[in-house]
């Protein structure tokens, strides 16, 4: 009787948390529910009605809103003989060309930032410490005051608009956070292993490879899921460095901002289009979400 009692009052206790973590849930779920709806409407409903309405006339649902961003955007063209229709630039030359700037954009900082930690780790060396706290000091540098210098010497050297240059630009955005958790991570190994490793003749460039690495796996999941979801949603640093390049180099999220219209008055394709860009973060995510708790608590316990 008493387990029963005690059951019951927990679970009279926890029946309030459980509503307001609900409510909480169905809160935050129900902007992504109403732009999935409206990314099935046609333009003059979406531009006309709520999405809550959609349901009252299923006449109003459409696929042509997604045929439209994975195929490209139609416009009208008047000529000589009349009016035509011309199809815009498809989304799978954006699809192609974030993926050519996202996966560097990751595994470049991933393979600088776990050497520089296993350095700031184990190596002993004159001024670590405030190399640390120097490169830690930069996670709190807004990026937004540094594009402007970064431009300009991109444009004395010919780095604007080309891959390279935003793979550089990611990357020394991303190395402060990358390093930090790297290190947190690297520097919380047992010392025994790697005492094991030199023991056995291991250069530190072989332990760095052969058992630095694999053994940081939860740390590098961790990171390569922020950076990759960064750098996929980032709009602000690919229109600054890859503005010179015009429609071939446009990510997903610039050819979203263009299908939108300047006015916005497309915005039904803009929520087609978010759905359609979510596919491969979403993959990423739940393909290494079982490192990912391991990587963000790297550090915090010892012993």
């Amino acid at each position: 009787m008493r387990k029963l009692e005690q059951s019951a009052k927990k679970t009279s206790a926890a029946l309030p948390i459980t509503l307001v973590l609900i409510a909480f849930c169905i809160l935050w779920t129900l902007p992504t529910v109403g732009i999935l709806v409206t990314s099935f409407r046609t333009a003059d409903a979406a531009s006309s009605t709520g999405w809550w309405n959609a349901f009252s006339d299923w006449k109003h649902f459409t696929l042509d809103n997604y045929n439209q961003v994975l195929f490209g955007q139609r416009f009208s063209v008047g000529n000589a003989t009349g009016t035509s229709t011309v199809r815009g630039a498809t989304m799978l030359s954006a699809f192609l060309s974030s993926i050519t700037v996202t996966l560097p954009s990751v595994i470049i900082p991933i393979l600088i930032a776990a050497a520089a930690a296993y350095g700031f780790a184990w190596l002993s060396f004159k001024g670590r410490n405030v190399m640390f706290a120097m490169i830690i000091a930069l996670l709190v540098v807004p990026l937004q005051i540094s594009l402007i210098p970064i431009l300009r010497d991109y444009n004395k050297i010919g780095l604007n608009g080309s891959y390279l240059g935003i793979w550089l630009a990611h990357t020394g955005f991303g190395l402060p956070l990358a390093t930090y958790m790297m290190y947190n991570y690297i520097s919380g190994l047992p010392r025994s292993i790697l005492e094991s490793a030199f023991i056995d003749g291991s250069s530190h460039f072989t332990t760095f490879v052969r058992l630095i690495l694999p053994l940081s796996a939860p740390a590098i999941a961790s990171f390569a899921i922020f950076q990759f979801i960064w750098v996929w949603n980032d709009m602000l640093v690919s229109l600054v460095f890859l503005s010179g390049a015009g429609q071939k180099l446009q990510v997903v999220t610039v050819r979203l901002m263009n299908m939108a219209g300047t006015r916005g008055t497309d915005w039904h394709l803009l929520t087609a289009g978010a759905f359609v860009s979510m596919i491969l973060p979403l993959a990423v995510f739940l393909g290494l979400q079982k490192f990912f708790v391991k990587g963000l608590l790297a550090g915090s316990v010892k012993g």
